[in-house]
């Protein structure tokens, strides 16, 4: 049986990496899915994808840090398909590599936006949908790094991306009682075009490999199963955890 069969899901980020495997899965397991990301050319083939296999998919490109794009991305899975069920809210960027000292105040802010101000500003208009079905899931993508472990150079990343565990933790807390669920999703390395911005030559991709204990870093066809998990009704007692799909890297010391 298909697991999200009749469930409508908005994915952001989904042009490429795990949102664009998200989609693809989400849509093969029965859900109608609204796609997002600021690539407007690449959503659409993605969605030519999608509809090619039979499934049901429509796009909107725009910026997830713009309040009125959150809106109309809600309004369009009500329109289209009659509601909101899940929402994947993936998209995300590495912000500034640099030492702290070298961080502007710009790139630091743009990091905390893209990361942690547009999954506020998601759910915010994502939270009354799913409320209105009498339940639901949500889901953020969030990483282990700044809270399994501490990585150099990557300090906007780290703060943007914990305090989407915060926000996990919280509405958790405040949608239990509506059978809301939210949790957040923490991938390790992942075989992705932000992945190899920092996996960037043959030798820190070995580098980056052999911190994990399976030694190898992940394909976002991977990352995509564990975010349809949290999707589906499998979890459907899971909500307000922090799950580690990262290959073994928060424990590896070797």
């Amino acid at each position: 049986m298909l697991r999200l069969t009749n469930k409508v899901a908005i994915i952001t980020g989904a042009s490429s990496g795990i949102g664009c495997a998200a989609a693809k899965l989400f849509a093969a397991e029965g859900a109608q899915v609204v796609l997002a990301a600021r690539r407007a050319p690449e959503l659409g083939r993605v969605v030519e994808e999608i509809q090619s296999s039979g499934g049901r998919a429509v796009a909107l490109a725009g910026d997830v840090t713009d309040e009125a794009y959150a809106r109309a991305l809600v309004d369009l899975s009500v329109e289209r398909f009659g509601g909101l069920d899940v929402a994947f809210n993936n998209a995300g960027d590495l912000g500034p590599l640099l030492p702290i000292q070298d961080v502007s105040l710009s790139d630091w802010e743009r990091a905390l936006r893209v990361n942690l101000t547009s999954a506020f500003l998601a759910a915010k208009y994502q939270v009354p949908a799913l409320v209105k079905r009498r339940g639901g899931s949500l889901v953020f993508t969030s990483t282990f790094v700044g809270y399994t472990a501490g990585m150099p150079n990557m300090a906007a990343y780290a703060a943007s991306k914990s305090g989407l565990i915060g926000l996990t933790q919280a509405l958790a807390a405040e949608l239990g009682a509506s059978g809301v669920r939210v949790n957040a999703l923490l991938p390790g390395g992942t075989d992705t075009p932000l992945g190899k911005v920092v996996a960037h030559t043959p030798e820190m991709l070995a580098y980056v490999r052999g911190l994990h204990a399976l030694k190898r870093i992940a394909q976002p066809e991977e990352i995509a199963r564990a975010a349809l998990y949290l999707a589906s009704d499998e979890s459907s007692f899971m909500t307000g955890s922090a799950l580690l799909v990262d290959g073994g890297v928060s424990i590896s010391r070797s």
